[in-house]
């Protein structure tokens, strides 16, 4: 595989890796150059491995022969390698392993979290990842001949941002606050105004009935102010009324009732 298409299929799963986990991008993808050569490895293209991470994957395992070294001594062994059913899974495990390291040392690879490229490197290799002693070396000529400690940017979240992510979040549960509180007080709202119109109802129904009780007779001017404040509370139209009808709205008037209304 070309290297810029390998990259470009690997680098999105490796940025979206450090965003989560803090694996820079730049050592995963550079490993699994290192490791599957450009992806054209035996181990890659039978078991989808990537990183020759041995053991029994989601997929099984296969048998492949592996160069491993004493101090300067090269030697080639046969090795069980886990195998995957896609390269996502691959770096998934990738990450795992970095994370819970092995049941004798769970933080042995933790160095390279959060770590620029060149500590990651030698992080991951002193961690026991790899035995070659160029292994460090190696991984960071690929992440600057090809540049990819750019993908390492892409990963990481500016403090900046973080700030400005938390105020957006404060001022969301402020709205939310609001909203609720709005809500609350057009229920109440609609509660007393349906309220004030089931008494101006009745209170029209009685005054109605009162004014057909009776003939008409001239306001008198001891029921002038009650008539006024039934007006313009909405409970009559007009002036118009009997003797009773007046001296009602007076009694009403002075209990304060209109003026509840109002």
């Amino acid at each position: 595989m070309k290297p810029l298409e390998f990259i470009g299929k690997l680098s999105p799963v490796a940025v979206e890796d450090m965003r989560r986990y803090g694996v820079p991008a730049s050592l995963t993808i550079a490993q699994a150059i290192l490791e599957s050569g450009w992806g054209e490895s035996s181990l890659t293209k039978q078991a989808n491995n990537l990183f020759g991470i041995k053991g029994t994957g989601p997929a099984g395992s296969v048998t492949m022969p592996t160069t491993e070294y004493r101090g300067q001594d090269r030697y080639t062994v046969n090795a069980q390698f886990r195998k995957y059913n896609a390269w996502n899974e691959s770096v998934e495990d990738h990450t795992r392993l970095i994370l819970n390291g092995t049941k004798d040392q769970p933080a042995r690879y933790h160095g390279v979290l959060g770590a620029d490229y060149k500590t990651a490197a030698t992080a991951i290799w002193k961690g026991g990842y790899a035995t070659d002693p160029k292994y460090p070396q190696k991984l960071i000529s690929i992440i600057e001949t090809y540049g990819l400690q750019q993908y390492d940017l892409q990963g990481q979240v500016k403090e900046e941002d973080v700030v400005k992510i938390e105020e957006l979040s404060n001022q969301i549960n402020k709205l939310q606050d609001q909203v609720r509180q709005l809500a609350e007080n057009q229920t109440a709202q609609s509660q007393t105004i349906a309220k004030q119109e089931t008494q101006i109802n009745q209170l029209q129904t009685i005054l109605k009935s009162l004014q057909t009780l009776h003939n008409q007779t001239t306001l008198p001017s001891w029921a002038d102010p009650a008539i006024q404040a039934a007006i313009k509370s909405g409970v009559i139209q007009d002036t118009q009324g009997s003797y009773d009808f007046y001296r009602m709205m007076t009694v009403l008037y002075r209990l304060g009732l209109l003026k509840s209304i109002k």
